[in-house]
């Protein structure tokens, strides 16, 4: 799910953005428990094989011995992913400074500020943000403080932050930006994958797994590299970097906001950890050939590739609704998503119990969802019609449902047309259990509500 068309293409260009804090802390974390040069994913022995790999070349446009550092590392990834690279690509060590120049002049200069306030207005509606939340100033200051360094899939560019040194936190930066390089070469990431700004405007639920998964691939293949061949200095770096790391941004992101932001490191890195223990890199590689479509499949690896989402349709009601409306954002909501709604509001006193959350989500099957502008008044209209896998499972979303309506709304007022109406201040709200399928009307007062009701049931 995305707020609009302008977002969501934000989110594909930082798609291949390593952030340091996610990707060091994994890394750290499986370090901590296996020791530098302990291999827990893979039985790997390099003492005969690194004779027998890639070739280190020299890489063009740097200071010598940085050159040679990354043409090991290059190397090295090679090695551990089993792809090769087919072309060389620029490499480029910018500042801390640079990134934030580059994040405001070119990932964001296209993101008004209409699209941040359209933005707010949807995210609000979910309770994910607060109504008055600085959407476009956050995202710039968040992506300046967190990313360490992304591969730029149009350029064919990696962009690496350094500070004074290319110490651990550099080099396990680099190994997983290289893999991303690979991957392109391998498989394509806007064409062969579709993960472009028109196919994810068709379903960002697909663009969210495929994300996933070639997060979860750089992920493991950094840690990889690390415990084969990060040495005890860069083991000391990474210690020092976590132990100095300063992350005010991240730490007041809304808390939909943060583990939207992990969502494809971490979850994608127990996806592609459940593919790798099942059949090492070559089930890996079949994975992009045939690609994850979900994010209930990168959720539950056991549902891959067979569960395949439900097709819902949701028809324009732009005609039906009046001349001051317009369908600002429709596509589908997934389980991700619907997870987040339930546990991750803005305001604490929304959120359910998070067992409850995930275990309410979990029987999703599939959804469509669509909001609506009022121009000229600013109000909206939120439509979500899913389907679940059984009718067992739409009784417990309902259930928890009607746990996060009564936190976030208060007492049912009534029931009208088969629906449970919650009425506050300016709108209504209306839930419907139809069988296994569920539908959640939220609009600025009752004969609307009731209007589109009727149209959808």
């Amino acid at each position: 799910m995305k707020a609009n068309d302008t977002s969501r293409q934000k989110k594909n260009i930082l798609i291949s953005c390593g952030v340091l804090l996610i990707v060091a802390c994994l890394c750290l974390g499986v370090v901590l428990v296996s020791g530098v040069g302990v291999t827990l994913l893979s039985p790997f022995d390099f003492s005969q094989e690194t004779s027998k790999g890639p070739t280190a070349t020299a890489v063009s446009g740097l200071p010598d011995q940085l050159a040679s550092e990354i043409a090991e590392i290059e190397s090295q990834v090679s090695q551990i992913r089993g792809l090769e690279k087919k072309t060389d690509v620029d490499h480029t060590m910018i500042s801390s400074e640079e990134l934030e120049e580059l994040v405001v002049e070119d990932f964001f200069s296209e993101y008004s500020d209409e699209d941040a306030f359209q933005d707010v207005l949807v995210l609000s509606s979910l309770g994910l943000l607060p109504g008055e939340f600085d959407l476009k100033g956050f995202y710039q200051s968040l992506y300046s403080e967190q990313i360490a360094g992304f591969y730029d899939e149009e350029t064919k560019e990696i962009f690496v932050v350094q500070g004074q040194d290319f110490g651990g936190s550099e080099k396990l930066t680099y190994s997983h930006e290289f893999t991303h390089v690979l991957q392109d070469q391998a498989y394509g990431l806007e064409d062969g994958l579709g993960l472009n700004q028109d196919a994810c405007e068709e379903d960002s639920e697909r663009c969210a797994a495929i994300q996933a998964l070639i997060e979860g691939d750089a992920t493991q293949t950094e840690i990889l590299w690390f415990q084969n061949f990060g040495s005890r200095q860069d083991y000391s770096d990474l210690l020092d970097m976590f132990d100095q790391l300063d992350t005010p941004i991240l730490d007041s992101a809304p808390p939909f906001m943060s583990s939207d932001l992990y969502f494809p490191y971490e979850k994608g890195f127990e996806f592609v950890q459940s593919l790798y223990e099942e059949g090492g890199f070559d089930a890996v590689d079949e994975a992009y050939l045939n690609p994850p479509i979900s994010t209930e499949q990168i959720l539950h690896p056991d549902k891959y590739p067979e569960d395949v989402p439900l097709k819902v349709e949701l028809r324009d009601l732009s005609g039906m609704l009046g001349s001051n409306w317009n369908l600002l954002d429709q596509n589908v909501m997934g389980e991700w998503y619907t997870y987040l709604i339930l546990n991750k509001s803005y305001d604490e006193a929304y959120q359910i119990e998070e067992s409850r959350a995930l275990e309410a989500s979990e029987g999703w099957g599939g959804d469509a969802y669509a909001v609506y502008l009022n121009e000229t008044t600013e109000e909206t209209i939120f439509i979500m019609d899913t389907l679940w896998d059984t009718m067992d499972d739409a009784d417990q979303f309902v259930v928890a449902f009607d746990q996060y309506a009564e936190k976030r709304w208060g007492e049912i007022s009534g029931t009208r047309l088969e629906a449970n109406i919650w009425q506050g201040e300016g709108y209504e709200v209306a839930f419907c259990h139809l069988d296994n399928r569920t539908i959640w009307v939220m609009a600025p007062d009752g004969e609307l509500l009731e209007r589109v009701i009727t149209e959808i049931q």
